[in-house]
């Protein structure tokens, strides 16, 4: 599969339709409209994903997971983005066991071709209830996936968005949300970072 060099696609680990695919959708429309992006947006809600269980056919056939289910639309687009946004809902202090499941199925993928996210950019975005939920923890998680697959991972800098973007949604989900403006100017700012790498 051919990458396509101005394709961001934005993965939202959260279950629910509410603060987490909110701030994605804003930050792949901002990537779009500010920026002229290309976006992809794919959520877990309502999918079918198997947990990894480290039975190694995919290291040993090299034909991707043995479990067929909705990861299989995913991969392709894994494979043809050129810039990752991840983002996931803080459950306990960390990621969504739902986007751990994704980024553990993704072993697949780097097993049949081990250079298939290198030289990507991703960046993370973390929704927590509590001002200091777990928000960067779940967005170091992310950052590691990263850098253990060889996807060059980003921030927004300094003053403001040091890791990646944090947003509190103070329990009240995609309302919550629509009102941190310090968590969408922290969006904002990792997808300008981005953006300065598009060409």
């Amino acid at each position: 599969m051919v990458e396509n060099n101005n394709l961001l696609l934005g993965v939202c680990g959260s279950p629910r339709k509410e603060g987490t695919e909110f701030a994605i959708q804003y930050a792949l429309t901002y990537a779009r409209e500010k920026f002229h992006f290309e976006t992809e947006f794919w959520t877990v809600r309502a999918k079918k994903i198997n947990f990894c269980i480290n039975c190694d056919y995919c290291v040993n056939e090299k034909k991707g997971c043995v479990f067929k289910d909705d990861m299989l639309e995913l991969y392709p687009k894994l494979e043809n983005a050129k810039f990752l946004l991840f983002g996931t809902p803080v459950f306990q202090g960390n990621l969504s066991g739902q986007l751990k499941t994704v980024m553990d199925r993704c072993r697949a993928l780097v097993a049949k071709n081990p250079e298939v996210f290198k030289e990507k950019y991703g960046v993370a975005i973390a929704v927590g209830g509590d001002r200091s939920g777990g928000q960067e923890i779940a967005i170091r998680t992310i950052l590691d996936f990263y850098q253990q697959n060889h996807v060059i991972s980003l921030s927004g800098g300094a003053f403001g968005a040091n890791l990646g973007a944090s947003l509190w949604s103070k329990d009240r989900g995609k309302e919550g949300v629509e009102t941190d403006e310090e968590g969408l100017r922290a969006v904002r700012k990792i997808i300008k970072r981005l953006a300065e790498l598009k060409y």
